[in-house]
């Protein structure tokens, strides 16, 4: 198949474009507006394939979508195009509501309009496939997960505009038969992952010898789902999922953040350790909490297990494991963005005015 990814060189989308390339016989577009998170470099193993291809462009860009669109003829659309990283939400909500809500219209549209051009075996066989997250349910308390049916109860302007860009994508499909299928995922981790993010900013701060910064006491509850895992479950989703339906998608690995951060230190102790021999759980400093830090979130994915036989490989320990090794080998990938001033704790600042 021809399949057309937005935010093909983000964390998550290059993940997926890498196991299409490597994996499959399928055909990829990455259309990428390549901002701060957006790295080519992510691509180098398959960027000289002949069934890649890369088109830069803004999915709020009407233009620019239907130009790839018309071009590329895909058979899917993957969107994951997005602004995700919650503590920018709160600085800067104003981006998110643009390219998540806004760009996923520019999208649904342009997609619409294409698919009527197709004919009804073509249009039949087409998929609009939005990827998202769970924190458009909320939080949760000591107990309990998030099914499909879970109502929407979003707490962070990220989330927010998440949920907005859902509902978009439910609505064109109820309102305008478009295929469209939808996947909220749990906290994803792994190679190439932006240093701004939890896991990749405690490596290269502990290697680097600073403050370990937790939010609160660090007893926010995850559902930790590793990166090649997800990238197999949308892949099983655009193939054999049913329009209009949703899939959950989650690592079964529930961590508090706490829990996560000692882990790292105990798996860096035993792979790089420190030459003073002091523990790297030394460096673990407690930060003022984020605002309206979620409490806990869980997954119930066995709606994809039971439909389409889709499990994680991974569990928490062996994809801990395999991340703290990739960042180790591969430190020319993140130091320079590290030095950029990615690794920052953000989410605590003055009112927009």
């Amino acid at each position: 198949m021809r399949i057309l990814v937005t935010g093909g060189a983000g964390f998550i989308g290059s993940a997926l474009v890498r196991h299409l390339i490597e994996n499959t016989a399928h055909e990829v577009l990455n259309f990428d507006k390549l901002t701060y998170a957006g790295l080519l470099s992510t691509l180098d193993s398959v960027a000289r394939s002949s069934r890649y291809r890369f088109v830069q462009g803004d999915v709020c860009d009407a233009a620019s979508v239907r130009a790839a669109l018309d071009d590329f003829r895909p058979d899917i659309v993957t969107h994951l195009a997005a602004e995700s990283h919650v503590d920018r939400s709160i600085d800067e909500p104003g981006a998110f509501i643009q390219t998540n809500i806004v760009g996923t219209y520019t999208m649904l549209a342009e997609a619409r309009r294409y698919w009527s051009t197709l004919g009804s075996t073509e249009q039949a066989a087409f998929r609009f496939h939005h990827i998202s997250t769970d924190e458009v349910y909320g939080s949760l308390g000591d107990t309990g997960l998030f099914t499909e049916s879970t109502p929407y109860d979003p707490r962070s302007p990220y989330s927010a505009s998440k949920a907005g860009s859902d509902h978009l994508v439910q609505a064109w499909g109820h309102t305008y038969g478009l295929p469209v299928l939808v996947t909220n995922c749990s906290n994803n981790y792994g190679p190439y992952h932006y240093p701004e993010k939890l896991i990749p900013l405690m490596i290269a701060k502990a290697l680097d010898g600073e403050a370990l910064p937790v939010y609160g006491k660090g007893d926010q509850v995850r559902d930790w789902l590793y990166v090649d895992d997800h990238v197999r479950a949308l892949q099983a989703v655009f193939e054999r999922g049913e329009p209009g339906r949703r899939y959950n998608v989650g690592g079964h690995n529930e961590k508090q953040n706490i829990e996560v951060v000692r882990t790292l230190c105990a798996t860096l102790d035993r792979l790089a350790p420190r030459a003073d021999g002091i523990p790297y759980a030394e460096q673990i400093t407690f930060v003022v909490d984020r605002p309206g830090h979620d409490r806990r979130y869980a997954i119930d994915a066995s709606r994809i297990g039971r439909e389409l036989g889709w499990k994680p490989r991974e569990t928490f320990e062996t994809g801990i494991e395999k991340t703290v090794r990739w960042y180790l080998e591969h430190e020319e990938w993140w130091r320079p963005l590290v030095a950029a001033k990615a690794a920052e704790r953000r989410g605590v600042c003055e009112p927009e005015g």
